[in-house]
């Protein structure tokens, strides 16, 4: 054998395949699919043992029917709102010679950082008219719209110039080449984007509760707290996850099968850039309104509030500095526990897709990834009921509530590991095991080092999600701990504006610093790999 063959057998033996994964590998990723799958098992068992007439009786009150059209409504509307908004941004961003685009490009993704329930309390608190349907659709749009202008920008930066130069050497003008041109190519990253902004839509709880805008999320809620047995909670999620199932199978028909990269990458080129002329004031007053709304209207109103003493408020309600500390340490000690479980359980299944692809790899990520589109209120729900019934010791208990955020930001954490763990050089590993490593030893002193970065940035990830996450936070902190979110909850459900205040600006203040701390550690997992 020639030396070049010896060192392409050797090779082959070193490259990992799906059959030769590790059984300690195979069974802690199978372990984290299920329990995914297991609040979800919960939820659909309660409502089978609801009982048919009880069911019927519960689902078709005149109420269900009017959350039903509500929810619709609500979704589609904010939907479109959405699509229009964060498509324009990006467009004018990344697609034409806008003044201070850069400064433009940042504004547009900061609201991102700023969770919803905090936008509607701004709002709530400034015109209690808003609590309507036109007050919730202007508050989840100015807060999920970044969930499109993101990817739709990405997108754009992406394309192949030469469609757009191809399009105009054919006479097409700008606008002809957007919706006959670009707008097919950014048909994958507008989909998802409506898909993710749509079940955040769902999802919602914190926002619509302080509206008074009543959907299936705030329903089941008042459904838990008014029977406490779970039961009737359990129908009305089944049917909120249904809806869940709908979305995203519909978006999986919408998009279908069609290919948009490209064939030939070539030497990356600049877009050509549109001069605005005259349009270009309008535009800028676009996003300056824009910015306002969305960073304005919250940050002016907490700086309001937080200036007033606590009687200015509809409701006076005093501010504590040692509820201030303890919310703020809970927060920050949640969000930490909650970052690191869900990293550490999102290591394996993705050191599995990374090292060993293959069609069951694939199955236990598709799982995995079912929590991102069930509604934090329906996972909070099944693990209370599985804490009652099953693992009592734990109920009400620190415990229990960071394995709800494990398994409700699974999906985040995943999607960093995967890709951190893909930029590793595997021939690095791949040398490590020759010297006599077994695959554990290599990734915990080979792989996780190089992947140090997309780690953190998981970590940071989460960690944003878990400060901010109000519904599972509120059925399962254990009794007597406040967090910053639930804080804010209580003191702006009783209008008492002026006390919510600290702890809103706290809260917008750690999403922020954690938000910069995410992208500087995606920028340094991106250099990770030149080709990136």
């Amino acid at each position: 054998m020639t030396n070049a063959a010896a060192q392409a057998a050797a090779k082959r033996r070193l490259a990992p395949r799906w059959g030769r994964a590790p059984f300690g590998l195979l069974a802690a990723a199978v372990a984290v699919a299920l329990l995914v799958l297991l609040p979800l098992g919960v939820t659909l068992v309660q409502a089978a043992g609801f009982g048919l007439a009880n069911a019927a009786e519960l689902l078709l009150r005149p109420l269900v029917g009017e959350l039903a059209l509500n929810t619709l409504y609500i979704v589609t509307a904010s939907t479109l709102a959405c699509a229009v908004i964060g498509t324009a941004a990006a467009w004018f961003v990344e697609r034409t010679l806008l003044p201070g685009r850069r400064a433009w490009a940042v504004l547009a993704a900061v609201p991102l950082a700023v969770p919803a329930f905090i936008t509607s309390y701004a709002w709530v608190s400034l015109s209690q008219s808003l609590q309507d349907f036109n007050g919730a659709l202007l508050v989840v749009t100015t807060a999920y719209y970044p969930m499109i202008y993101l990817p739709v920008a990405a997108a754009l930066r992406g394309m192949d110039p030469a469609l757009e130069e191809s399009a105009h050497s054919l006479g097409l003008g700008p606008w002809a080449c957007f919706f006959r041109v670009v707008l097919p190519q950014l048909r994958p990253a507008l989909l998802g984007g409506m898909l993710l902004v749509a079940l955040g839509v769902l999802s919602e709880f914190g926002a619509f509760a302080l509206l008074r805008f009543r959907t299936f999320t705030t329903e089941i809620y008042a459904e838990y707290r008014a029977s406490f047995d779970g039961a009737g909670a359990a129908m009305l999620a089944s049917v909120l996850l249904l809806v869940c199932l709908i979305v995203l199978v519909a978006e999986l028909k919408v998009r279908g099968l069609a290919r948009y990269d490209r064939a030939d990458r070539g030497t990356r080129r600049a877009p050509v850039r549109y001069a605005l002329g005259w349009s270009r004031w309008p535009v800028l007053a676009g996003f300056a309104a824009l910015t306002v709304i969305t960073l304005g209207v919250p940050l002016g109103m907490i700086g309001y509030w937080l200036l007033q003493h606590g009687d200015a408020a509809v409701t006076p309600a005093e501010v504590s500095l040692e509820l201030i500390l303890s919310s703020t340490g809970a927060s920050l000690g949640l969000g930490l526990a909650g970052a690191l479980l869900t990293t550490v359980l999102a290591l394996p299944l993705g050191y599995l897709l990374a090292r060993y692809p293959g069609r069951f790899a694939t199955v236990l990520e598709r799982i995995a990834y079912l929590a991102q589109g069930v509604p934090g209120i329906v996972i909070a729900l099944a693990v209370v009921s599985l804490g009652i019934h099953v693992f009592l010791p734990l109920y009400q208990s620190t415990t229990m509530l960071v394995i709800a955020y494990a398994i409700l930001f699974l999906p985040l954490a995943l999607v960093s590991v995967r890709t951190a763990l893909l930029q590793a050089e595997q021939r690095l590993e791949d040398t490590a095991r020759s010297l006599g490593l077994n695959w554990w030893q290599a990734l915990w002193r080979v792989v996780l080092p190089l992947a140090g970065p997309g780690l953190g940035a998981a970590a940071a990830m989460v960690f944003i999600a878990v400060v901010t996450e109000l519904t599972a936070t509120l059925l399962l902190s254990p009794i007597g701990t406040q967090t910053l979110a639930t804080q804010i909850w209580v003191d702006t459900s009783a209008l008492a504006f002026a006390a919510a205040a600290p702890y809103a600006a706290i809260l917008v203040g750690i999403s922020l610093f954690s938000t910069w701390l995410l992208m500087s550690l995606f920028g340094k997992s991106a250099v990770m790999d030149p080709t990136l």
